[in-house]
């Protein structure tokens, strides 16, 4: 009781309030303006919240990554262009819908199915907190040494199709984190006798450039898009209360949302395939699936809203991210010094549980405000797209600016910009860069203190927790060799045929 008054008292400052309403408004209003997304607004936003308290940060940064996939969806539904790219299934659906007619009744259908998997996924979370807090002290050294590696096996098995790539730009990502001075020797590494390397590339620079600078360059580079703005005739409230009657789909899409939201490196992708297949396979109309299939768009939005608190998981008990936008995340904890992992369950609580509920209120309130507001938010369809690339580049490069008041930075978010460029033309991952520059600083410093008390090589693996996390390692490669080779003979029985 004594925690959850803490927790309360902690929501209810006005600073925490001002951020949950900026987050759940923001969030919507990014994700409806197709082009920008979460990584480009978190990426720009990231280092304001540097000079804040955490919890506020935090706070504001939970709530655009949520509430954008919220917003998300309007684009999505009504001119067909995703408004984030996880929205990007939910064209499947809700796209044929409106041409039917039946544009509100999607949008309803689709943000009742978000708030039915976000809330799903913040239940879970607060049944599990009594868990974490006791699991959580069981991780020394050693084991998220072993987590942070299981984290790299799964963005890289997380790319099926391109693995290969995804483990060369991980590596990549490995290496920036060891550019700079060494933390224990004070030695030099990959300086090259620059001065300007001395101190590192910054995680934050990396970031701005990949996501932001590079969104904007893409979309300055491009075409307006020309069409007249939609116009909504008919309830979209219906349309929420109507996900009680796909219950069942809503449910087992928030479950595989919450699941696949915990194990890092997955995120939203799989668990929408998960949802979508299985809505697919248990429907009595699974011929309306891609044609306008309430079922299909209900599975779709529910997967994808449960990620981001179930996300939280791996970050708050091992400071493990999942993904690229927890991975952003961590570096508020870190520029705080509160250091996400055991330690922050056990002497922290009150924190956890403020979390949690703003988690909560979070998915409220971005409800409330698509309720109330989606027929103006659809003005912002009109917003030019060349506009909105030359505000996401000024606004990027003030923001890399202000870190370190150094205009090398933002030639390096520059570089890293027309990386991003070519990856996304070249339709190759940026995630697995961030990722392990993220994990690989884990894996250094955890490596290290485990270090003295080895003796040999099972050494790592003498303790229960270390040994069910390097069985799920093992687990995962053999299942990704069975599947590589499942594929490899599939296309060798097909040459062989043809």
């Amino acid at each position: 009781m004594d925690t959850l008054l803490a927790a309360l008292a902690i929501v209810t400052r006005w600073d925490v309030i001002a951020a949950l309403l900026a987050g759940s408004i923001g969030g919507v209003l990014i994700g409806a303006i197709p082009g920008v997304g979460p990584p480009v607004a978190i990426a720009i936003l990231l280092p304001a919240t540097f000079g804040w308290d955490p919890i506020v940060g935090l706070t504001l940064l939970l709530g655009i990554y949520g509430s954008s996939l919220y917003g998300g969806a309007i684009p999505s539904i009504l001119i067909n262009t995703p408004g984030t790219a996880v929205n990007a299934l939910t064209t499947y659906d809700g796209y044929p819908m409106t041409k039917a007619g039946q544009g509100p009744r999607a949008l309803g259908l689709a943000f009742g199915a978000s708030f039915w998997g976000g809330m799903f996924s913040v239940g879970c979370l607060i049944l599990l907190a009594p868990v974490l807090a006791r699991v959580a002290p069981m991780f020394g050294s050693r084991e998220i040494f072993l987590a942070a590696v299981l984290g790299c096996v799964m963005v890289v098995v997380a790319h099926r199709g391109q693995a290969l790539a995804a483990g060369a730009l991980l590596f990549f990502g490995l290496f920036l984190n060891t550019v700079g001075m060494e933390p224990n020797t004070y030695s030099m590494r990959f300086t090259f006798g620059q001065g300007w390397l001395t101190q590192g590339i910054d995680l934050i620079v990396v970031v701005s450039g990949l996501f932001a600078v590079s969104q904007g360059l893409i979309l300055l580079a491009g075409r307006d898009r020309v069409g007249p703005v939609p116009t909504l005739n008919g309830s979209i409230g219906a349309g929420v209360r109507e996900v009680f009657a796909h219950k069942r789909v809503a449910t087992a899409g928030a479950a595989s949302g919450t699941v696949m939201g915990i194990i890092p490196g997955v995120g939203e992708f799989v668990s929408q395939f998960l949802s979508y297949s299985y809505a697919r396979a248990s429907s009595r109309r699974p011929d309306l699936f891609g044609k306008g299939s309430p079922e299909g768009l209900v599975a779709s939005e529910s997967a994808n809203n449960s990620v981001p608190p179930a996300a939280m998981v791996p970050l708050l008990a091992l400071g493990i991210p999942g993904e690229e936008l927890t991975a952003m995340m961590l570096s508020v904890f870190y520029v705080h010094n509160v250091i996400p992992g055991p330690g922050l369950f056990r002497d922290h609580m009150d924190f956890i549980a403020a979390l949690y509920i703003c988690l909560a209120l979070l998915n409220v309130l971005a409800l409330a405000v698509l309720l109330i507001g989606t027929r103006p938010l659809l003005k912002v369809l009109a917003i030019p797209e060349r506009f909105l690339g030359l505000l996401i580049l000024i606004l990027s490069f003030v923001g890399v600016y202000t870190l370190r008041n150094s205009a090398v930075d933002c030639l390096t978010a520059g570089a890293f910009a027309l990386l991003g460029v070519v990856l996304k033309r070249l339709n190759l991952p940026t995630v697995p860069i961030i990722l392990g520059m993220v994990l690989g600083g884990i894996i250094e410093a955890k490596f290290r203190t485990s270090l003295p008390r080895i003796r040999s090589v099972w050494d790592w693996i003498d303790r229960p927790v270390a040994q069910v996390v390097f069985g799920m390692i093992c687990v995962v490669l053999l299942l990704h060799v069975l599947a590589l080779w499942r594929d490899w003979r599939g296309k060798k029985n097909g040459s062989i045929q043809h």
